[in-house]
C-alpha cells in the first residue's frame, strides 16, 4: 500500500518528561539547567491503523492535516513538503518508518555507520554550585566519574566562567584548572570544549596556549561567529600543529555565512540542532556538507531523545563523526532497542525511530 492510500485521521498533542541523574548547573551564558523537563509531542493516526510520533519541532496546525494523505506531507525522498509542516518533521518521518516497516535510517539513505560514538555534553559549572558553598574542581570530577560509570568515554567540558560568574581572569584560570584535572584523571578519554561564545578570540587564543598539550578534539563556539575571528582560530591551530576541530552552528545559525567560512577551511564542524534546525533541514544541507569536505554533528543537548535522532541521522546520511549525548531517561518512553556500550550508541532496526510510546 502506497504512502498515498494512508489518510490522517488524528493529530494528537502530548508531553514527555526527561529527569536528568542530577542538576544540570550553570554554563557561560545561562543559569542552572535543572534536572529536566516537559516537551511537546505530536502523535498522528491514519485511517490504516499506523501511528507515527515525535518531539514537536515547530507549529502545528492540526486542521491542515487532518484528512490528508501521508503522501501530500512527506517526500520520503527529502523530507516534509512545506514549511508549515515543519512542526511535523519527526513525527512524520517515524510514520512513514512505520508505514513502509523501514528505520528512520534506512529512509535517510542509511550511508552512515548504524553505530557512533557519543560523547558527554552535561559537564557544566558544578564547581560553581551551590553559592553558598562552591564545589569547586572536585564537583566537575564528581560528574565525570558518575557520566564515566554510565558508560561515557569521551566529555564536553563547559568553560567560559569569566563571561558571567567569575571575574575574568579568575574564569579563565579556572577553565584551564578544569580542562587539564579532566584530561589528567581521564587520559584516554575525549575532551572537548565549549565556551558557549564565551571569550574573546585573544583571551580564547590564551586559553588554548595553557591547554596545548590536552589534546582536545574540539572547540565548539569559542567567541561569537565572526570570519575573521575563525581565520585567526584555524591560523593558532596549523601553526602549533594542532588536530583539534573548530564546530559552529548551534546558536541562532546563519547557514549561509557558516558554509562560506567552511569553504575557506576555517570551520570543521555544523552544530545546527536536530531538532530546531529539522530532519528536512538536514537532509538538504548534508550534500554541500560533503561537498565541502566538512562534518556535520547535530546539537542534541536538552533531550536525550535528541540524542538518538541524531543517531539516526549519523546512520541515514552519513558524515557524522559524534553525537552529542544526553545523560538521563525520557519517562514514558521505551528506548530499549538503542544499545549503549562503552560510549557508543547502536541505532535499532525497528520501523521508525525505533521508540515505544506510553503517555
Amino acid at each position: 500500500m502506497s504512502l498515498g492510500q494512508h489518510f490522517v485521521r488524528s493529530v494528537e498533542l502530548a508531553s514527555v518528561r526527561t529527569r536528568y541523574p542530577r542538576v544540570v548547573g550553570r554554563n557561560a551564558r545561562l543559569g542552572s539547567h535543572g534536572g529536566g523537563g516537559a516537551d511537546e509531542i505530536v502523535v498522528l493516526r491514519t485511517d490504516t491503523g499506523k501511528v507515527g510520533w515525535g518531539l514537536v519541532a515547530g507549529p502545528v496546525a492540526a486542521e491542515e492535516v487532518v484528512g490528508r494523505s501521508v503522501e501530500e506531507l512527506i517526500d520520503p525522498a527529502a523530507g516534509v513538503r512545506d514549511e508549515s509542516l515543519r512542526g511535523l518533521d519527526f513525527a512524520l518521518h517515524d510514520l512513514v518508518g512505520q508505514i513502509e516497516d523501514l528505520p528512520v535510517y534506512a529512509l535517510l539513505g542509511g550511508r552512515g555507520r548504524t553505530t557512533v560514538p557519543a560523547y558527554d555534553g552535561a559537564i557544566y559549572f558544578a564547581d560553581l554550585d551551590p553559592e553558598e558553598q562552591p564545589g569547586g574542581l572536585s564537583a566537575v570530577l564528581a560528574d565525570c566519574a558518575a557520566d564515566d560509570a554510565a558508560g561515557y568515554r569521551a566529555f564536553k567540558l563547559k568553560i567560559g566562567r569569566g563571561n558571567r560568574w567569575m571575574e575574568r581572569a579568575a574564569g579563565d584560570a579556572r577553565d584551564i584548572e578544569v580542562t587539564r584535572a579532566v584530561r589528567a584523571a581521564y587520559p584516554d578519554h575525549r575532551l572537548l570544549v565549549d565556551a558557549n561564545d564565551g571569550y574573546d578570540c585573544a583571551g580564547f587564543l590564551e586559553y588554548l596556549r595553557a591547554v596545548d598539550d590536552c589534546e582536545l578534539y574540539w572547540v565548539e563556539e569559542p567567541f561569537l561567529d565572526d570570519p575573521a575571528d575563525l581565520a585567526r582560530l584555524r591560523g593558532y591551530l596549523r601553526e602549533t600543529g594542532s588536530a583539534t576541530l573548530i564546530a559552529e552552528g548551534e546558536s541562532n545559525p546563519d547557514l549561509k555565512l557558516l558554509l562560506e567560512i567552511a569553504r575557506r577551511g576555517d570551520l570543521d564542524v555544523l552544530l545546527m540542532d536536530v531538532v530546531s534546525f529539522g530532519l528536512t533541514s538536514w537532509r538538504s544541507v548534508m550534500p554541500t556538507v560533503e561537498q565541502l569536505g566538512v562534518r556535520a554533528s547535530p546539537h542534541a543537548w536538552g533531550l536525550p531523545l535528541k540524542t538518538l535522532y541524531a543517531a539516526q541521522l549519523a546512520a541515514g546520511l552519513g558524515s557524522v563523526d559524534t553525537v552529542e549525548g544526553v545523560p538521563g531517561e525520557t519517562l514514558g518512553v521505551d528506548t530499549s532497542a538503542y544499545l549503549w556500550q562503552d560510549g557508543e550508541l547502536t541505532v535499532p532496526d525497528r520501523p521508525g525511530f525505533g521508540l515505544l510510546l506510553d503517555v
